[in-house]
């Protein structure tokens, strides 16, 4: 499947059948584009232990945990109800917390992201000699962390100076927990350009839903837009995010996109070795 271009292989283990131990390696194999299958990450639908209707285990291409994914998000609640797991409305147990899912027609869903637990909007960070004004937050608990960089004329920079800058900033300091580094501009009302470099795939994606979120959190909360659907424009297609709030607090934060299934059937990778 795929959301706004962000892709994935989902597998159905509420069985148990595939050790959990295996799954890092699984996700190396099968996320390999060349040589098997490919994608940004490989998620596995496991038995819930918190209440929820299942649990989302989230594995990078690179084989290392992610704490939870939007666009995932967003595409296993399309594979849980079309697999009749649960209704309409979902509680997906992730390890950055509980997320609420919900349909809204055969290809679009809504997500709940988890709440931002870090939130600093004057994070300034230097980055190949150049000094960003950059905001810096984490949704969910353990947070996942995204850096937050504006950058006028985001569409016109050239791509390696920005994939050099990315994978800089995905390793500096001033994260450590590393972070996913969303390139941004505001390029018109309520309408923001994203490119993120992710962390665990260690390249630009064509959509990251949770640093979609995460950007749009922090350009709010700036008032540079205006927090109501507003629209996010990245390679893969467009997200729309809405943060709302009670006084300075943000009590929900939802990303809606579209989902794309794109396939289904039985892996046969002769590489695998589980």
């Amino acid at each position: 499947m795929n959301g706004a271009g962000n892709d994935f292989i989902i597998l159905n283990n509420l069985d148990g059948a595939i050790p959990e131990t295996s799954l890092p390696q699984l996700a190396r194999t099968l996320c390999e584009r060349h040589l098997s299958i490919g994608a940004d990450g490989l998620m596995v639908v496991a038995k819930p232990r918190e209440g929820g209707d299942y649990r989302m285990i989230y594995l990078n291409s690179d084989g290392s945990a992610g704490e939870m994914c939007g666009n995932g998000a967003r595409c296993i609640c399309r594979y849980g109800y079309e697999l009749g797991l649960t209704g309409e409305t979902q509680r997906i147990e992730t390890t950055a917390g509980l997320v609420t899912g919900t349909r809204i027609d055969r290809r679009n869903y809504r997500i709940r992201l988890n709440d931002p637990t870090v939130v600093r909007l004057d994070y300034p960070v230097d980055c190949r000699g150049a000094v960003y004004p950059g905001a810096y937050v984490e949704l969910g608990s353990p947070g996942i962390p995204h850096a937050v960089i504006p950058v006028e004329g985001l569409a016109k920079k050239a791509r390696d100076e920005l994939f050099a800058c990315g994978r800089a900033l995905r390793y500096h300091s001033a994260y450590p927990k590393g972070a996913n580094v969303n390139f941004c501009e505001v390029v018109g009302e309520d309408h923001v350009q994203i490119l993120t470099y992710e962390r665990g795939v260690e390249d630009f994606t064509y959509a990251c839903g949770t640093g979609t979120g995460a950007t749009v959190l922090a350009l709010t909360l700036l008032g540079q837009v205006s927090g109501q659907n507003v629209r996010a424009s990245m390679p893969g297609g467009t997200l729309y995010v809405t943060v709302e709030r009670e006084g300075a607090q943000v009590r929900n934060l939802w990303l809606t996109g579209p989902t794309n299934m794109v396939c289904h059937g039985e892996i046969t990778d002769e590489d695998l070795h589980l």
